[in-house]
């Protein structure tokens, strides 16, 4: 048999092509539930670079820290985030946010009921305090900001500087450059920025080095999600709005949100109106189609939402709502990858990690 050059020409191209999956043909990851000993409330869940997990939450004894190294089947012995020295009678921790750095190093951001108890105004701050590799307990809590305060939030760069951001009508940070050994004073990111201020914030530091602040503007009333990207070396600052449903209210809706950085920028999720968006950005806070996703969840005040981003472009986002930890997977084109799940929990907290066997556990 004799084959024209057109026909051997179309063999060798046709044999030569590479298949390339479309987002349907990813498989879903796996999603697994986890529960916490001792009727605890998930508050905040990371790996470190071994995908060892770390977990901390609350408990009527204060807050918990526990590890796992077994992808979440079991945990270690709690540890309290609260030294004796910082317990008062009818002092309450709560924790806020966690950030854990490649070695394992555990990053804590704390709040209290200082107020509650008419403790003077400089208690009712941001409290910090971390975990070094191998230690058996936390080091003594501190007041980093003496300032009455909320909306805490934390992130650790490559490099071990660590940011604790938090609002008192404007946004603020203080920065330590020696990982946690040292907070220097307080700075304003930037006067433009104007916070919600019974909402909270949520950051992460991106692949170039700038700070990602997610928070949800009250200028006009306008409750629209912002991201602020800032440059921590130019002190400048950017900001971007993020969701594109609008929401026109006369007084804080006092919510939860989450960023996270992903393979090629971030993922975050938000309520508007009570009910739970998703979306993925850039590394510059730019939209990536589809722009924003409604989710299946919805939430109620200060309840926790996460997102997990996952190396193929996947996406977890959690939600807490009515004693109901719930969850939708996402593809890496923000398509739903089947239905929601839901377990029971406890608390208004949500927690969950990519653990190394590549399943997602949530914990409840």
């Amino acid at each position: 048999m004799t084959l024209s050059l057109r026909s051997f020409l179309m063999i060798v191209l046709a044999s030569s092509v590479v298949m390339i999956p479309s987002a349907s043909t990813y498989a879903a990851t796996k999603v697994v539930t986890a529960k916490i000993p001792g009727n605890g409330q998930p508050m905040a869940a990371k790996t470190d670079a071994a995908k060892t997990i770390h977990l901390i939450f609350d408990t009527s004894n204060g807050p918990q820290y526990a590890a796992s190294r077994d992808n979440g089947k079991t945990l270690s012995k709690p540890i309290p985030l609260v030294d004796q020295g910082a317990r008062k009678p009818g002092l309450e921790f709560l924790t806020w946010d966690m950030a854990v750095t490649a070695d394992g190093t555990v990053h804590v951001a704390l709040g209290n009921n200082a107020w509650k108890l008419k403790l003077p105004k400089e208690e009712w701050g941001y409290f910090y305090t971390s975990l070094q590799p191998g230690e058996k307990a936390f080091a003594p809590l501190r007041n980093i900001n003496h300032t009455p305060s909320e909306g805490f939030s934390l992130a650790v760069d490559d490099h071990g500087i660590v940011s604790a951001i938090w609002m008192a009508d404007k946004l603020f940070a203080n920065i330590s450059q020696d990982g946690g050994k040292n907070f220097a004073e307080t700075v304003e990111i930037d006067p433009m920025l104007n916070p919600c201020n019974c909402c909270t914030t949520s950051c992460a530091y991106g692949s170039d080095g700038r700070l990602a602040i997610l928070y949800r503007e009250e200028t006009n009333n306008e409750r629209d999600m912002y991201v602020a990207l800032w440059d921590q070396k130019q002190n400048s600052v950017t900001k971007s709005r993020v969701s594109t449903t609008p929401w026109v209210i006369d007084s804080c809706p006092m919510t939860y949100y989450s960023i996270n950085r992903s393979v090629d920028g971030y993922v975050i999720a938000w309520p508007t109106k009570g009910q739970i968006y998703f979306a993925r950005l850039d590394a510059d806070g730019g939209r990536q189609s589809p722009q924003e996703v409604k989710t299946p969840g919805s939430n109620g005040m200060r309840t926790g939402i996460v997102t997990i981003p996952t190396p193929d472009g996947q996406t977890l986002v959690l939600w807490n709502k009515d004693d109901q930890i719930g969850w939708q997977l996402y593809d890496n084109r923000g398509r739903a990858s089947g239905g929601p799940g839901s377990a029971k929990t406890t608390g208004k907290g949500a927690a969950g990690v990519l653990a190394k066997n590549g399943e997602l556990v949530v914990f409840q």
